[in-house]
C-alpha cells in the first residue's frame, strides 16, 4: 500500500472517524462551556470570554466543525444587529458524561501527566 491508498479499515475507526472530530482541546471547551452555561446557549463572544486563550478564528473554525459533525446547532436571528446563539444537539449532550469523566481524570493524574 503507498502513502496515498488509504486502508479501508481507517474509514471505519471510530477514534480517526468520530473521536478526533471532538478531541481536540478546543472543541471540547466549547462542548463543555456550552454545558456549563445557565442557559445551554451562548453567543460568540460569551464562548470566547471563557476561551480567551483561542483566537476568533480558531474558534469560529471549531464551531464550524462541531455544527457539521451535528454536536453543536448554530441559530441565526434576524434582528439588527444580527444575533447568532450557539448550543448542544442531543448528540453533544450525550458527550458531556464522558469529557465529564476525562476531567477527573485528569485532575486526578494532572502531576503525573505534565511532570518534566
Amino acid at each position: 500500500m503507498t502513502k496515498k491508498e488509504i486502508n479501508p479499515e481507517y474509514l471505519t475507526c471510530p477514534i480517526r472517524q468520530v473521536i478526533s472530530r471532538f478531541g481536540d482541546k478546543w472543541s471540547m471547551l466549547v462542548i463543555y462551556s456550552l454545558d456549563a452555561s445557565a442557559t445551554g446557549v451562548m453567543r460568540f463572544n460569551e464562548l470566547h470570554a471563557h476561551m480567551v486563550d483561542c483566537s476568533q478564528k480558531m474558534l469560529s473554525k471549531t464551531l464550524k466543525e462541531l455544527r457539521e459533525s451535528h454536536l453543536v446547532d448554530r441559530t441565526v436571528y434576524p434582528e439588527v444587529p444580527p444575533r447568532v446563539e450557539y448550543r448542544l444537539t442531543d448528540v453533544g449532550k450525550s458527550l458531556i458524561p464522558v469529557i465529564e469523566q476525562l476531567i477527573g481524570w485528569a485532575k486526578k493524574h494532572f502531576d503525573d501527566v505534565v511532570r518534566p
